[in-house]
C-alpha cells in the first residue's frame, strides 16, 4: 500500500457491513487517494471495539492537528453495532440526514457520523447499507424514477419516485442458496469446483421454472437431487440451476407495481451480471450500475450535508 499524506486527506468515507469493513480517504475534491478493508464487520466486534477497529485501517490517514469527518453507512449503526441509528420510515428520501448519529470517541482526531437505514412497516421491512446506494444513484440522476435492484445475501428491490424511496421489498435469495447448496441434501450432487464458470443454459432453464411455476419451487429443489442420481445432472448445472431457480422465483413473486417501469441493477462482478441477465432472459431491460461508485455519491452528498449544517 502506497503511504499517502494525511494532509491530503479531507475525509473519510467507511461501508461497514456484517462481515467486513471498506475505507475510502478522498480528497477536497473528492478523489480517491487510498482505499482500506478488514474483515472486522459488525458481527466480530463489540461496541467498544468499533473505534479501535476504525483507527487499526484509517489511523493513518489521521493528520494530528486536526479533525478529519469519518461519515460511514452499514451495519455499523444497527442495534448491535457500535451506536444505533434509528430507522427513517418510508415514504422518505434515501438519505435521512437529521437522524444521523455520533458515537463518543476516545481518539479527538476522529468525528464519526453513522447514516441510518430505512425501514417499512406494512409489510414489515428494513434496509441498511443499501439506502446509500440509492442515494447515490439519485445524487447521479435526481430525476430517477423506476425500481432499483440491490443483489446480495438478501436482495433489495425499492421502488423510487420523486427523489424518495416509497417501498422495497427483501429477498433471502443469496442466503437460500448458500444454505441448499451446502447444508441441504442437495449438497450430495453440488460438491466440486464452485469456482467453475456459470452454467448458463441450466441457470436459464431454472430461471424459467422458478419464475413460472413459484408454487412448485420445493418439489422441483428435490428435482436436482434426483436427477444428480438418476440422470447424471453435473454439480455445475446443479448449482446453476438451483440458482436459476431461486432467482426466478423472486423475479416471478415480485408485485406487479415493480413491472412496466425502469430497472436498475446497483452491484458488480457476477452476481449483478447474473441478475442483469435473469431480468433480459425475462424481457426486462436493466441499467446497471457500479455499487462502489454509487456508495461514494451517497457517502459524498451525506458528507456535504453535514458540511452544510457545521
Amino acid at each position: 500500500m502506497t503511504d499517502i499524506s494525511a494532509t491530503a486527506v479531507s475525509w473519510i468515507a467507511v461501508d461497514w457491513g456484517t462481515s467486513q469493513v471498506r475505507a475510502w480517504a478522498l480528497s477536497a475534491r473528492g478523489e480517491i487517494l487510498q482505499r482500506a478493508s478488514s474483515a472486522r464487520g459488525m458481527s466480530t466486534l463489540a461496541p467498544d471495539q468499533f473505534e479501535g477497529a476504525l483507527l487499526e485501517l484509517v489511523g493513518g490517514w489521521l493528520a494530528e492537528d486536526r479533525v478529519t469527518e469519518v461519515v460511514a453507512c452499514g451495519m455499523v449503526g444497527a442495534r448491535q453495532g457500535w451506536r444505533e441509528a434509528p430507522y427513517a420510515q418510508v415514504p422518505c428520501v434515501p438519505l435521512a440526514g437529521e437522524r444521523m448519529v455520533s458515537p463518543t470517541l476516545g481518539d479527538p482526531r476522529l468525528r464519526v457520523s453513522i447514516i441510518p437505514g430505512l425501514c417499512q412497516r406494512t409489510p414489515a421491512d428494513v434496509i441498511r447499507g443499501e439506502e446509500i446506494q440509492i442515494a447515490g444513484l439519485l445524487a447521479e440522476q435526481p430525476d430517477y424514477r423506476g425500481v432499483v435492484c440491490l443483489p446480495g445475501t438478501h436482495s433489495k428491490w425499492a421502488e423510487v419516485r420523486d427523489g424518495q424511496v416509497v417501498a422495497f421489498q427483501t429477498f433471502m435469495t443469496g442466503e437460500l442458496f448458500a444454505l441448499l447448496s451446502q447444508q441441504s441434501v442437495l449438497r450430495h450432487g453440488m460438491q466440486g469446483d464452485a469456482d467453475q464458470p456459470m452454467d448458463e443454459v441450466a441457470f436459464v432453464a431454472g430461471l424459467h421454472a422458478g419464475a413460472q411455476g413459484s408454487q412448485r419451487l420445493i418439489g422441483a429443489l428435490f428435482g436436482l437431487r434426483a436427477e444428480g442420481l438418476l440422470e447424471g445432472l453435473t454439480p455445475p448445472a446443479a448449482r446453476a440451476r438451483l440458482s436459476g431457480l431461486l432467482i426466478g422465483q423472486e423475479l416471478g413473486a415480485l408485485d406487479e407495481r415493480w413491472r412496466g417501469q425502469q430497472v436498475c441493477v446497483i452491484g458488480g462482478g457476477e452476481l449483478a451480471e447474473r441478475y442483469r441477465c435473469a431480468l433480459d432472459t425475462l424481457g426486462i431491460t436493466a441499467l446497471t450500475v457500479d455499487a462502489e461508485r454509487v456508495t461514494l455519491a451517497g457517502l459524498a452528498a451525506a458528507h456535504a450535508n453535514l458540511q452544510r449544517g457545521a
